[in-house]
C-alpha cells in the first residue's frame, strides 16, 4: 500500500534545532554554506535493548537531545499491538516538532507492520521506497526522500536514502549496489548533496571501501560503535556523502538514556553543504 507523504505546510518550522549541537569542529568564522545535522537511529520499536520496555518518551528525550535537523530512523512501528497501535513516525515527529516526514513499511506483520522513517524540520519534495530485497532473505529497503533546505540566501538540495540493510555482507553489498544503479539510472542534479546511511549491519566495516568510498562517496574517519547500546562492539550504523556535502564531525550519543532505550546507540553527523 502506498503512503501519502507526512507534509504538513501550515506548521511553522522552528528557527533553529533544538538541544546542545556539542563542540564545534572548526571556528564559525571560517565556515560558509549551509550546516546541516543528520541524526540515524534504529529506534527497536521504542523497546529497551537491555529491560524489553516499551517507553517510546525514551526515544524522543535521546533524539531530542542530539538535536537533528534531518533524522533517519528504522525500525519504526504502526499499528503493532507490541508498540500499543502507535503510529511512531507521528507520535516521535510530533514530539520533536519536525513536522515534514514520511514513512515506509518493510515487514507486514499479522497486526500493523514496520519500517523506515524521515522526520525533517524542512519539507520534503518527494519520497519514494526502493526495494532492496534479496531473494530468499528478509525484507529491505532503502527510504529515498528529497528536499530543498534554505536559509537566509543559502539553499541545498538534498537527496536522501534511510536503509536498514540484510545480515550477510554479500546481501549488504549487494543491496548497496542497487542504490547507486538506481542513482545512475536517476541523475541526481550536479549541485545536490547525497546521504546514504542509516542500520548497515556493516559488521566488519567493508561497504565504505569495497563499494561507497569507490563511488566518490565520504565516510567518518573512523566507525562509531553501536551495538549493542549497552556496551556497543560493532559499528552497524553508518553514514555516507557525495556531492555538494561533506562531513564536519561525527559522534555516538553518549547519553546514559541511550543505552537503555533501543539496542542500537544513535549517531550524529553535522555536515555542511556547498564551499
Amino acid at each position: 500500500m502506498a503512503l501519502a507523504p507526512e507534509t504538513r505546510s501550515d506548521h511553522q518550522v522552528p528557527p533553529h534545532p533544538r538541544g546542545v549541537h556539542g563542540p564545534p569542529t572548526a571556528s564559525a568564522a571560517r565556515r560558509t554554506g549551509l550546516s546541516i545535522r543528520l541524526v540515524s537511529y534504529n529506534i527497536h520499536k521504542g523497546i529497551g535493548g537491555v529491560d524489553r520496555l516499551y517507553r517510546p518518551e525514551r526515544i524522543v528525550e535521546v533524539l531530542d537531545h542530539c538535536a537533528g535537523d534531518v533524522v533517519f530512523l528504522q525500525e519504526v512501528d504502526e499499528g503493532v499491538p507490541r508498540s500499543r497501535r502507535d503510529r511512531q513516525v507521528d507520535l516521535i515527529g510530533d514530539a520533536l516538532d519536525l513536522p515534514y516526514r514520511c514513512y515506509a513499511p518493510n515487514v507486514r506483520l499479522r497486526e500493523g507492520h514496520y519500517g523506515n522513517a524521515v522526520l525533517s524540520r524542512w519539507p520534503i519534495d518527494r519520497w519514494e521506497n526502493i526495494d532492496l530485497t534479496i531473494p530468499l532473505k528478509k525484507k529491505r529497503s532503502a527510504l529515498h526522500a528529497r528536499m530543498t533546505v534554505k536559509e537566509g540566501r543559502r539553499t541545498a538540495r538534498l537527496w536522501l536514502f534511510n536503509t536498514h540493510l540484510g545480515l550477510s555482507g554479500l546481501e549488504r553489498r549487494a543491496q548497496v549496489r542497487r542504490i547507486l544503479a538506481w542513482l545512475s539510472r536517476h541523475h541526481a542534479p550536479h549541485d545536490a548533496g547525497l546521504i546514504v546511511g542509516g542500520d548497515m549491519n556493516d559488521v566488519f566495516n567493508q561497504l565504505g571501501p569495497r563499494v561507497l568510498l569507490p563511488a566518490g562517496f565520504e565516510g567518518p574517519k573512523r566507525p562509531h560503535l553501536t551495538f549493542p547500546a549497552s556496551a556497543p562492539l560493532r559499528a552497524l550504523d553508518k553514514v555516507f556523502v557525495r556531492g555538494s556535502l561533506h562531513i564536519e564531525g561525527a559522534h555516538r550519543s553518549r547519553m546514559k538514556l541511550a543505552q537503555q532505550a533501543s539496542d542500537h546507540l544513535p549517531i550524529v553527523f553535522d555536515l555542511r553543504a556547498g564551499a
